[in-house]
């Protein structure tokens, strides 16, 4: 099989567990894809270019806008009347952060839109129809624009073990002076590799 959008290379994960022959390379491939679907959804959000497309949104209040990962953007529109996306905004009425790309030291997609020009994000009262409506549309490329260092390393080790857990039948990895030894739910090592990019959760 193909791998899609994977963040490691079959070659990486022969590497890290020392294959040197094709006998298991379609179960590797499985295992890497499946390691990189995994990271997204713990992430909640995914490392690859998607390419261009026009998404819609709901601004938090008039001056921000959360987004998308974005990796460029080609426009933004408005709809002051609950029927169009009708105001073209320039690139001096916005601007997009993190700025520079950075976020804590690490390179990063646009996630947020901040109104500082002419125009405010349209927020509708809430005894408006529309209230809920999405006001604010955004055309650009979204994604990562390369997959960072952190998630291809949790990757291979994500996918090293999926590998190896044909091997541990039951989840059980081997028996040792206090019994069987299972294997965890969650390899620290890729949950460390992958926290900094976790999307924040808020209640």
């Amino acid at each position: 099989m193909a791998i899609e959008n994977g963040y490691a290379s079959l070659t990486d994960v022969k590497a890290a567990l020392r294959i040197d022959d094709t006998v298991d390379d379609t179960l590797l491939e499985l295992a890497i894809e499946t390691a990189s679907r995994s990271i997204d959804g713990y992430c909640e959000r995914y490392f690859y270019n998607s390419g261009s497309a026009t998404r819609k949104f709901l601004p938090s209040d008039s001056f921000n806008v959360e987004i998308d990962d974005l990796i460029s953007l080609t426009s933004l529109t408005t709809n002051t009347n609950g029927e169009a996306f009708t105001v073209t905004w320039t690139s001096t009425d916005y601007q997009l952060e993190p700025i520079n790309s950075l976020a804590s030291g690490i390179d990063w997609p646009y996630t947020r839109i901040v109104a500082i020009g002419d125009y405010l994000f349209p927020i509708w009262e809430q005894k408006n129809v529309n209230h809920y409506e999405a006001t604010v549309q955004v055309e650009g490329t979204w994604g990562w624009s390369s997959v960072p260092t952190a998630i291809r390393q949790a990757t291979i080790l994500a996918a090293a073990r999926q590998f190896k857990r044909y091997d541990a039948p039951l989840g059980v990895a081997g028996f040792g002076d206090l019994g069987a030894m299972r294997v965890s739910r969650i390899d620290p090592d890729v949950e460390q590799l992958v926290a900094p990019y976790k999307k924040a959760s808020f209640a």
